[in-house]
């Protein structure tokens, strides 16, 4: 008996500590939306992000001011035209659709591939500028109050593979 209560005093003694230790870890929260809105890169980011943006819309712009040319052209001759004729003209009218529809398509994805040229290495300079100040201020944890989660953390246990085991995953 004397041996099961030393038993159970040692074990609260180390989930007292534990917690102990636990709660002695400082946390601490950031809006990354607010820093990064504040960075002087942001600006400059903006500003070609907006050119390029121009650049796409003009150049299709070009080509639905030419599709609606072609249209207008061929309702316009549409009964005056041979049978053959009609054909290609609607084979015309439909591959500058289809171009048009791949150029919208090509111009989001160089649109995106263009913002993270632009912002990533301004991300990367916030993210890197966070992890420093926790790590000379001692924080253990710094949470994000623009976005769910953790934007660094010093340690912790991870439990990882254990959901991944009961999860049946390896």
């Amino acid at each position: 008996m004397k041996k099961l209560f030393k038993i159970a005093l040692v074990a609260g003694g180390l989930l007292f500590a534990g917690n102990l230790v636990n709660a002695q870890q400082k946390i601490a929260h950031i809006n990354s939306a607010e820093l990064i809105k504040t960075m002087p890169e942001v600006a400059t980011a903006d500003k070609q992000l907006e050119v390029f943006k121009t650049s796409l819309d003009a150049d299709g712009k070009t080509m639905y001011t030419e599709y609606q040319s072609k249209v207008q052209d061929f309702q316009s001759k549409e009964k005056t035209l041979s049978d053959a004729l009609k054909d290609a003209k609607v084979k015309e009218i439909q591959d500058l659709q289809k171009r048009i529809e791949e150029f919208q398509t090509k111009a989001g994805e160089d649109f995106e591939k263009k913002r993270g040229e632009l912002y990533d290495p301004i991300l990367k300079k916030a993210e890197d500028a966070v992890k420093a100040v926790a790590k000379e201020k001692g924080y253990a944890y710094v949470f994000d109050t623009t976005q769910p989660g953790i934007v660094y953390f010093d340690g912790g246990i991870n439990i990882l593979a254990d959901v991944k085991t009961k999860l049946g995953l390896k």
